[in-house]
C-alpha cells in the first residue's frame, strides 16, 4: 500500500544494488541483510533540520545489516565520489555518490546511521508522486501532547542531540542534555528526584543504553526510560540489548513521533 513516486526503475535498481553490494561487504563473516519498505511522513521540523528535505508524505527505503559498521570519520565521507575503504582493486568509490546523486535527482534524502560493530542503516526518502498519484492511507497517530515535565537526554551525536533537545522544548519540556552515560549519572545524582525521564540512545562508548538504564532503575527504579536508535526496535532486540515490551523511537526522530512516544512513556510508566 505504498504511494506511487517518480523514479527511473532501472536508477533505483541501481540504488538498490550498491546498497546490498556495501552491505554484503560489511559482513565478511556473514550476518544479517535486511531491506524493508514502508510508507511515512516527513514533518516540518525534520525538514528545517534537513537541508532540501521537503515536508511531506515520502516512501522509505532501508536497507540493513548487522556488519562491522562505520566511525563517525568515515560517515562523513561515504558519498564523496571516489571515497572508498576498500583495498586495492576492490572498490572504485563511485558506489555510493551514485546512489546519492541518484536519490537527489528523484528529489528524495539519504539519512545513514552506523555504529562500529553493530551494523548500517541507510534510508532512502523518496517523496509522493504528486500528479496520478495513487493515495494510500497512513496511520493515524495519536493527537501529540505537549507536557512540562523535566527529562534527561543522553545522545553521543550532536547533531541528533540538537535535534532532539529542540523538539522537546518547543513542546514545553525541560531538557537537561548530556552527550554521554557518564554524564547522566551524575546529573541524576544532582537531579535524580526531579527528573520524570530518561532518554537515552542505545548504542554509545564506554557504555551502552540499556546499561546506563540499568544502573539508573536500580537508583530511582520507578522512573521511565525512552531508548532511541537509528536501527529499528527488531534489529535491536535481536542483538539482545533491548527487553521487546521497552519503549523505543526510532531515528531519525520527527517531532510527532518523538513526542508521542515521550507521553507513552511518562504515562506508561515503568517498562523493563
Amino acid at each position: 500500500d505504498l504511494d506511487t513516486v517518480y523514479a527511473d526503475r532501472g536508477q533505483l535498481e541501481q540504488v538498490v544494488m550498491n546498497l546490498v553490494v556495501n552491505a554484503r561487504d560489511a559482513l565478511p563473516r556473514g550476518g544479517n541483510l535486511l531491506l524493508e519498505t514502508s510508507a511515512c511522513v516527513l514533518d516540518e521540523a525534520y525538514a528545517r533540520d534537513h537541508v532540501g528535505v521537503e515536508p511531506g508524505r515520502h516512501v522509505m527505503l532501508a536497507v540493513r545489516d548487522d556488519g562491522i559498521g562505520m566511525d563517525e570519520a568515515t560517515q562523513t565521507r561515504i558519498f564523496e565520489p571516489f571515497f572508498t575503504t576498500k583495498g586495492p582493486g576492490k572498490g572504485t568509490g563511485l558506489g555510493l555518490s551514485t546512489v546519492f546523486g541518484i536519490v537527489k535527482q528523484c528529489g528524495g534524502h539519504i539519512w545513514l546511521y552506523s555504529e562500529p560493530g553493530f551494523g548500517t542503516t541507510f534510508k532512502v526518502y523518496l517523496p509522493r508522486a504528486t500528479k496520478g498519484a495513487v493515495r494510500t492511507a497512513l496511520p493515524v497517530a495519536p493527537a501529540r501532547r505537549d507536557g512540562t515535565e523535566t527529562i534527561l537526554l543522553a545522545e553521543d551525536h550532536e547533531q541528533v542531540r540538537a535535534v532532539a533537545t529542540g523538539i522537546l522544548e518547543r513542546a514545553g519540556y525541560r531538557v537537561l542534555s548530556v552527550a554521554a552515560p557518564e554524564l547522566a549519572l551524575r546529573l541524576l545524582d544532582e537531579h535524580g528526584e526531579g527528573i520524570h525521564l530518561l532518554l537515552t540512545d542505545v548504542v554509545m562508548p564506554a557504555m551502552n543504553g540499556r546499561e546506563l538504564a540499568e544502573r539508573v532503575r536500580a537508583r530511582w527504579p520507578a522512573m521511565p526510560v525512552l531508548f532511541m536508535s537509528g536501527y529499528t526496535d527488531d534489529v535491536i532486540v535481536r542483538h539482545g540489548e533491548l527487553d521487546p515490551r521497552a519503549f523505543f523511537v526510532e531515528k531519525p526522530l520527527t517531532a510527532d513521533r518523538l513526542l508521542h512516544k515521550v507521553r507513552e512513556a511518562l504515562d506508561g510508566g515503568l517498562t523493563p
